[in-house]
């Protein structure tokens, strides 16, 4: 169509009762929910019988089908920048990038550029998805700023639709190594708690009840013991913001490092500060996923970066 990319999207059960921009959100993880009012507002939804619906309150059924038009993005103000990046995997479809610690993912306030986004539109020559919108092209989901790790990013809209409904039904493969504070009784255990920004600190992320925030799960498990503190990995069921950080924080580990969600112990700050290390320690150490074109199953591994491995073999009993 011209001019426009169209989206099927199909609710599931689980979606019943919920505003109809609220499940969009949901089903369609790569717009943001006022990106999909103002598309609602606008008209670009469709339902099957070919009716537009256009009050995002509505209220939805859970099993319902619609078609989403999705204008193609005005030319992105992004500038290609020569930002070095490590390219794990790359064919004409996606790319596999390790992130470094400290480099944004996309343009926002305070980062207008000197981003992922910025490095990649230099490394592709302008060949990323655009569904993801003018300040995201290419870009799927994302890790925070001071996380290391490996990302996937789609050069086509045929890669970010299929790569996108895998995250969606959350059968993406993402396991994270994390060094957090004190020494986990149990060897594994699950977290389930649903997350939300909270109502106090916009930049914060909070667990919250009462049918509040998005559902977030995070399997863990102890691998090594350390001295106060503990290596463990992480394997996301789902992938919300902050969720690691604040999951961990919730069993009274918190990462070491992390500014946010965590004070370290006296014995670890001076550690840190010594080691000049100045992040959370955490790092997307996994990534496995059906390449969206091909059919076939890619996983990556990405070992522990020299700052993270520094602090590990300083911790070690």
């Amino acid at each position: 169509m011209g001019g426009h990319q169209v989206i099927s999207v199909k609710l599931l059960p689980s979606h019943s009762g919920w505003r109809l921009d609220r499940a969009l959100a949901d089903a369609v993880p790569t717009l943001s929910r006022e990106r999909l009012k103002a598309l609602i507002r606008s008209g670009s939804l469709q339902s099957m019988a070919s009716v537009a619906v256009r009050d995002p309150a509505t209220k939805v059924r859970g099993n319902e089908a619609f078609q989403l038009t999705v204008p193609e993005p005005t030319p992105a103000h992004n500038v290609p920048q020569d930002i070095p990046l490590r390219i794990v995997f790359e064919d004409e479809h996606l790319l596999v990038v390790d992130k470094p610690a400290g480099l944004v993912v996309h343009p926002a306030a305070g980062n207008a550029d000197g981003t992922l986004v910025n490095a990649l539109l230099h490394h592709c020559g302008g060949s990323l998805s655009g569904i993801g919108g003018v300040a995201r092209p290419g870009i799927v989901h994302r890790i925070d700023k001071d996380t290391s790790g490996l990302l996937v990013v789609a050069k086509t809209d045929v890669a970010h639709e299929g790569l996108a409904k895998q995250f969606a039904a959350h059968s993406i493969d993402r396991r994270y190594l994390a060094i957090v504070k004190g020494r986990p009784k149990t060897s594994e255990g699950t977290v389930d708690a649903p997350l939300a920004r909270s109502s106090t600190n916009r930049k914060k992320i909070s667990i919250v009840e009462g049918g509040r925030g998005k559902r977030a799960v995070t399997h863990w498990r102890r691998l090594e013991f350390l001295r106060d503190a503990a290596l463990v990995e992480c394997r996301l069921e789902t992938g919300r913001t902050h969720q690691v950080r604040v999951h961990m924080a919730s069993l009274g580990h918190p990462l070491l490092g992390d500014p946010v969600y965590g004070r370290s112990a006296k014995s670890s700050s001076e550690l840190l500060k010594r080691l000049n290390f100045h992040r959370q320690a955490l790092h997307a150490a996994e990534l496995g996923f059906v390449h969206p074109v091909t059919k076939n199953r890619l996983s990556f591994a990405s070992g522990m970066p020299a700052d993270m491995q520094e602090l590990f073999t300083a911790l070690l009993v």
